[in-house]
């Protein structure tokens, strides 16, 4: 079967920009990029006008399987990162039960296999149960095929055991993720310390939370020689923080979440508890430092950070609703409306955000295109203006604060692995 993406702009991910040009694609495999390819197709995607890039890749989801299957699956979840143009995906370990042992990982990996839409790769807990008390077994995991390590949902508190994860991850090449959040001073806030907190009348969160733990691993990573990952950066102050490091040849890198970048404290004025996140929604000035951190290459990726709830933990009083945003099929459209149409970004330094640099982090294939290799692609229609709408999510969490928010940037197909799985907004 010979599959032909006719007349698109690619963007292959490694320096390239090719316009009007085709992708012929047999079995799995891009085997040719040029002209006039369509007489050899069996099946053709005219992609006139459209953008052909590498499939994007989310270096940070949650798909609540085993344990939390009510909330999202592992078949609704990957549907979700489909329509969002998601060819592969890293799943958090905050499970229940957590992901913490070579058994869970090959279960997440032969589920994925047998029932996913998009390629799914395990990232594994960094202590037992996500407890923050005793380091798992890491070595088991990678040979099980877990890509990363992270307790994500908490952070690891004990600085020293922070420092023996990261030596002792050294030793088998897997990277530590770190959620970075001072609980002690966190003290049962629920959103942004500020003007709106007060306001409300809302228990806030400082943003020394997050500043105090990222300057934390910082300087473990420094003294240790070790790369760490600072998971969705959301203050001015985590930015700066990164920023000096990374002058200073510290092995860091980090990401951000769309929502960092697109939204303010300010969406919660009505107690609008599907804009409560964690880390929460910040300031327009922690936007705008989001913004430069992207622009400027401290803030290496774009996560999706996707957290889906069921409608029950999110339609309650603001200080009991769960924590977490669904956003899979937001976050390209979110990316290319607030960075690439703003003059922010272009459109080849946003695939790299969402594409070639978290393959890389992760140390995954995919990233880009090119003979040979394998066809995960995503085709893009970057004039394309349209209405979120949470009621068309494949995703069980409905839970976004985009809903009825006008954006600019449609993802037209997804193809995975040579096959097609997203079709002008259909499913296959």
């Amino acid at each position: 079967m010979l599959l032909c993406i006719s007349n698109g702009n690619i963007i292959d991910g490694k320096g390239g920009v090719f316009l009007e040009k085709d992708i012929l694609i047999k079995n799995n495999t891009i085997i040719d990029i040029g002209t006039d390819l369509t007489n050899k197709a069996h099946r053709i995607i005219d992609a006139t006008g459209l953008w052909v890039i590498p499939g994007l890749i989310d270096a940070h989801c949650h798909l609540r399987e085993p344990g939390f299957e009510y909330k999202e699956n592992i078949i609704s979840g990957t549907a979700s990162a489909a329509a969002g143009g998601f060819t592969s995906v890293a799943c958090m370990p905050n499970t229940e039960p957590a992901i913490d042992n070579a058994a869970m990982i090959q279960y997440i990996k032969l589920k994925a296999a047998s029932e996913g839409k998009v390629r799914v790769y395990p990232i594994g807990a960094i202590t037992q149960g996500r407890k923050g008390k005793h380091i798992t077994e890491m070595g088991e995991m990678k040979m099980a095929g877990a890509v990363a390590l992270s307790d994500d949902g908490d952070p690891i508190s004990d600085a020293n055991l922070m420092r023996l994860a990261l030596e002792y991850a050294k030793q088998f090449g897997l990277l530590l993720i770190s959620h970075c959040e001072d609980k002690s001073l966190v003290a049962g806030g629920v959103m942004n310390e500020g003007y709106v907190s007060t306001m409300l009348g809302l228990k806030g969160i400082t943003r020394a939370a997050e500043d105090v733990m990222v300057a934390r691993d910082v300087i473990l990573s420094e003294i240790t020689g070790v790369p760490v990952h600072i998971a969705h950066v959301s203050t001015e102050g985590a930015v700066d923080i990164i920023r000096r490091a990374k002058s200073r040849g510290v092995h860091i890198t980090c990401e951000t979440a769309p929502h960092y970048f697109s939204a303010t404290d300010e969406w919660i004025e009505n107690y609008n508890t599907n804009a409560k996140a964690n880390p929460p929604l910040r300031t327009q000035r922690d936007v705008d430092a989001i913004k430069e951190g992207l622009k400027d290459g401290t803030i290496d990726i774009i996560a999706t950070d996707h957290a889906p709830h069921h409608r029950d933990e999110k339609d309650v009083e603001f200080n009991l609703a769960a924590s977490g945003i669904s956003g899979f099929e937001t976050a390209f459209s979110l990316s290319y409306t607030h960075l690439v149409d703003t003059g922010i970004l272009s459109l080849e330094e946003l695939v790299a955000k969402l594409s070639t640099i978290p393959a890389k982090i992760l140390g995954i294939p995919g990233g880009e295109l090119g003979l040979g290799l394998p066809a995960d692609i995503t085709i893009v229609d970057t004039k394309r203006e349209y209405i979120v709408n949470r009621d068309n999510f494949y995703s069980k969490g409905k839970n976004t604060p985009f809903h009825g928010k006008k954006v600019k940037g449609k993802v037209i197909y997804t193809i995975v692995d040579g096959k097609v799985v997203y079709d002008k907004e259909v499913l296959i």
